[in-house]
């Protein structure tokens, strides 16, 4: 009887050690890996697996922890390849900061472009206009004589307003010649067409609007002095000359002709199968 006594009152004990270090062994498990079956060892040492209450515990307790954390969309991890500064080195915003697109190479590099080309755009917008404004403001001159120089010309024209520019020009198709005056308005270019069948020399002059502006010339290419003009009105330019022609012929050629040549230059390449020349007179 005494004996049946010690093991009813040992066996609760027994059990409590063993609930005990069936608890201790669940909570290790479930931090080692909460995939792993958790098993409790019984007074009788068998092992049982979890209850379904116990599963739903565990499945809640790993919904809880993914909801305590707080993934960084601007992390290392999560920036493409492309915002890279460098090969090495990338750009990083912190957590508390608004992305600013601005903060990406790319997109300043685009930014850069489309400010660029807005930019050109408004600079051919501008050219365009300002290009048909000279056009409004030109006519066109044909027929014109030889003997007739530009500055006679726009003496001409500038009875009908300011003459901002003058071009005359050579057809080597015709022994007459063409010319662009440009005025300061557009009014005085349209007066200035009543000029057409006017005789200037030895030719009645042709005045039309003009379809196309007057290119600007590079003053590093025009006299610089009375002397350099003059040197131009002695001057001609020759092209189509045989290679085989030296420079001696071309100069006996125009003294036979036309008068006493003071200087000559004879030049070639050998893309061109002819020569050019530029032949100075003594006189005019």
């Amino acid at each position: 009887m005494a004996a049946d006594a010690q093991a009813v009152i040992e066996a609760p004990a027994l059990q409590s050690k063993y609930s005990d270090a069936g608890s201790e062994e669940s909570d290790f498990n479930s931090d080692e890996n909460v995939n792993n079956s958790e098993s409790v060892v019984t007074p009788n040492g068998a092992k049982d697996s979890l209850n379904a209450k116990s599963d739903s515990y565990q499945m809640q307790h790993i919904v809880d922890m993914l909801k305590k954390l707080k993934l960084n969309p601007l992390a290392k991890e999560f920036v493409p390849s492309y915002c890279y500064n460098n090969r090495d080195q990338m750009l990083f915003v912190p957590a508390n900061k608004t992305l600013v697109a601005d903060a990406f190479p790319n997109n300043r590099r685009q930014r850069g472009n489309n400010y660029n080309q807005g930019r050109r755009r408004m600079n051919n917008r501008a050219f365009r206009a300002q290009r048909e404004d000279s056009i409004r403001r030109t006519v066109y001159v044909s027929d014109i004589d030889h003997n007739v120089t530009e500055e006679r010309l726009a003496a001409l024209f500038s009875a009908y307003g300011q003459v901002v520019d003058c071009r005359v020009c050579g057809d080597p198709h015709s022994r007459l010649r063409f010319a662009f005056v440009e005025f300061a308005d557009e009014y005085s270019a349209r007066a200035a067409l009543s000029l057409c069948g006017t005789i200037l020399g030895f030719s009645p002059l042709k005045v039309l609007p003009s379809k196309t502006a007057i290119l600007p010339v590079n003053p590093t290419f025009l006299p610089r002095s009375e002397d350099e003009r003059e040197m131009c009105a002695r001057t001609v330019y020759c092209t189509n000359i045989d290679k085989k022609v030296s420079q001696a012929d071309v100069k006996n050629f125009f003294e036979t002709r036309c008068g006493e040549v003071s200087r000559l230059r004879l030049l070639g390449d050998q893309v061109h199968s002819t020569r050019i020349a530029f032949v100075e007179f003594v006189m005019i």
